[in-house]
Formats: C-alpha cells, structure tokens, sequence
C-alpha cells in the first residue's frame, strides 16, 4: 500500500513488512505487519512518525512521492518504539528545516537512541490538551502514558475528525492482508498492550470526549466505519471482561498421557452441551495465540504433567505470560499428571493465587501415568463445576 490518499489531505506514506519472522522478538506474523506513518499536507506540512528500520527505503520513497519536493514543517513522534522511531534521525538529516513535536517524556527517551543527536532549535514540546494549527487542520494531543510506553500519546485532528492513535486499535497483519480484524487485533492488544487495561481504559475515556469519525493507528488498516464495534472491544479487553462464553484448556504433554486427559475433559464437556470448548498444546501452539484464548474466554484449564518437582517449563511460561497481562475475572480448573509425584495443580494453583477475581474449581484431576477407567470420574466432576 503505497500514498493512498485517505482525505483531501492526508495521505498514508507507511510500508508493509511481509519478511519478519517474529515481530517484537517474539510474535508470529504470518501475514507479516504494517508500519504506518501518514502525511497531513497544510500550510505547515506534517509528518506523523516514521518506520521501522526495515522499510527505511520505501518509506522515503512514498514520504518524497507526497512532499512533491515541498519541505515539512513537522515531524509528529507519538511513541518512541524503534518500529516507529527508528528514522527519526536520517529524516532530520534529510529536512534541515523540520522541528520534532512531542512531549517531554518523549525528548527524554531520544538521546538514548540517538546519541548524537542534535535538537537544539528544532524541539516543539507539548503537553496534555496543547493544540497544534498546520492551517486548515489542527492536532490536539492527549498523553496515554503506558499505552503501552510511558511516553505515548495520540493526536487528534479537528477537520478530518481523525484520532491518531499510535499503537492503539493496532493490528497484526499487513495492509493487504483480507482476513477479519478482531482475531489479530485481539492477539496484538492481549499480548503487547493488555498489561495496562487501567491505562487504555484512562485513554477511553478521554477518547470519549471527542468527535472521532476515523482512527489511524501505527499497525493495521485505518478504521472509518463502524467505530463503535472496535471500541467496544477495547473496552472488553481493557476492563479484563470476558469476550466470550467458553472453556479454553491448555496442556503440556511429554508422552500424550495429560494430552488424553485434556481432550477426553473437552469430549466430556461437549458431551454434556458446553457450546465452545477450544483446547492448546502449549508447546507447539502459537503462546500469544494461547494467551488470547485465555482472555477471551471466561473458563481456563490447564493441564500439567509433574516435571524436576514442579510444572512443566512451557506451562509455567505459559503462566507467567497470563500473570504478566493482569489475567483475572475467570474460572480456572486444573488437571495434574505424575509418575510418582503428582503436586503440579498445587504448584499452578500457587502461582495464580495473587491474580484478581480468580474462582478455582474444587474438582482437580489428578492422574498417575496414564489415565484409567476409574479417572474418567474426577474428570466428570470438573466437568460438571466448569458448568455449573
């Protein structure tokens, strides 16, 4: 997606990056991720954050395509992430005359990316409510500190009614990619930003305020129609409710003895009418799409062989991912296996015990080795409190 001019004035100058492996060093993308930078062209012509290093290029190229050899005035940085900030210096460099508008928190943070550096003259510093005039068009910025760095804000312009909103409403996946936007912006929010609900939920709320028509984030495609349904889901997942209703069991195997056990609990379920009953093998399944799933649905079990006295490593990362995204507000059952030692439903029960709003199931299944005829009992049991 090259300069498409999404108003009168404002042109999209971003890139797709469909040759990452792993976006943030640890997310799968298979349809690779957009890089979105945009252009308001005004009296005061404005640039609204750059790319990443890799589309370095083509971002240059699209950005002096718009300019038409004009000059910007302004270069907008609303989050310091190198996926967005990593030009900041070479576009300096390129445009002499340019000055960087952003807040604070922001100027702090660029000298320990840009060492050398120099701002003198060239800083334009604003702060919460401050407006900017470009001519016709006008940016309002609204600091949303920890969505998701301390430093982020987003801007909004009056003409166009736009809300620019960094690495909010954010999506995997590149532009030209035809596939539904919750699921991959579900699984981008739950595991980049959903640490921080109060604070997306502080930005909601001032988002409130304003006549938003559009939404252009820093990931994913530009929304402009029916805002109120991606609101709504910021809204669901900010606040930690559940999305929906259903029973999502993740399992850590060696052999397949506790992976039997996970899926005869899920044939059990589906036996006795749960309408959605989704099951993970947590060390093949993509993590960030298990972690979605956790906090999609309002029921979690996990499924643990015993392993060194303790959980199985991909369960506790598993675990640890839950517990670094403020997991809370659901149901949790669990289902334990061990050759002499079972204890691994104490030991995840123990490591969940301080999330909010947790109800643990009384049922635990506990199995040695192998399931027998005679466990198909405690697992109807769990069955039954998941359902109850």
């Amino acid at each position: 997606m090259q300069n498409k001019k999404l108003t009168d004035n404002i042109y999209y100058v971003g890139a797709d990056d469909k040759t990452i492996d792993l976006f943030e060093g640890q997310y799968i993308v298979p349809n690779g991720i957009s890089y979105n930078s945009y252009v308001i062209m005004d009296e005061k012509i404005t640039v609204m954050d750059t790319v990443d290093k890799r589309a370095t290029d083509e971002w240059f190229k699209n950005l002096e395509e718009v300019l038409g050899g004009k000059e910007p005035a302004y270069l907008v940085v609303l989050h310091m992430e190198p996926d967005h900030a990593a030009n900041i210096e070479k576009f300096l460099d390129k445009y002499k005359n340019a000055k960087v508008v952003s807040n604070p928190k922001t100027f702090n943070m660029i000298p320990q990316f840009f060492e050398h550096l120099d701002l003198e003259g060239r800083k334009v510093v604003v702060n919460e409510g401050e407006e900017l005039s470009l001519g016709e068009h006008s940016l309002t910025f609204i600091m949303a500190p920890m969505v998701h760095w301390p430093e982020v804000m987003v801007a909004y312009e009056k003409k166009d009614k736009i809300l620019f909103s960094a690495d909010g409403f954010g999506k995997f996946g590149a532009l030209d990619t035809d596939e539904p936007w919750d699921c991959e912006a579900r699984r981008y929010y739950i595991n980049i930003v959903g640490k921080y609900g109060a604070q997306v939920q502080a930005l909601l709320k001032k988002a409130a305020t304003l006549d938003i028509q559009k939404i252009y984030p820093l990931h994913g495609p530009m929304l402009t129609e029916n805002l109120g349904h991606y609101i709504e889901k910021y809204d669901i997942w900010s606040s930690y409710r559940p999305e929906n209703e259903g029973i999502f069991i993740a399992y850590a195997s060696v052999y397949g003895h506790t992976k039997a056990v996970a899926e005869k609990l899920k044939e059990v379920l589906e036996a006795k009418g749960a309408p959605k009953v989704f099951i993970a093998d947590l060390a093949r399944d993509d993590m960030a799409e298990a972690v979605e799933d956790a906090f999609r649905y309002d029921r979690l079990v996990l499924a643990s062989i015993t392993y060194d006295a303790g959980i199985f490593p991909v369960m506790e990362s598993f675990i640890a991912h839950l517990k670094s995204k403020n997991y809370q507000n659901r149901k949790v059952g669990f289902i334990e296996n061990g050759s002499w030692a079972p204890i691994a439903a104490k030991k995840m029960r123990a490591e969940l015990e301080g999330l909010k709003d947790i109800t643990f199931m009384n049922n635990v299944v506990s199995i040695k080795s192998a399931m027998k005829d005679a466990d198909v009992k405690q697992i109807e049991a769990l069955a039954d409190e998941l359902l109850a």
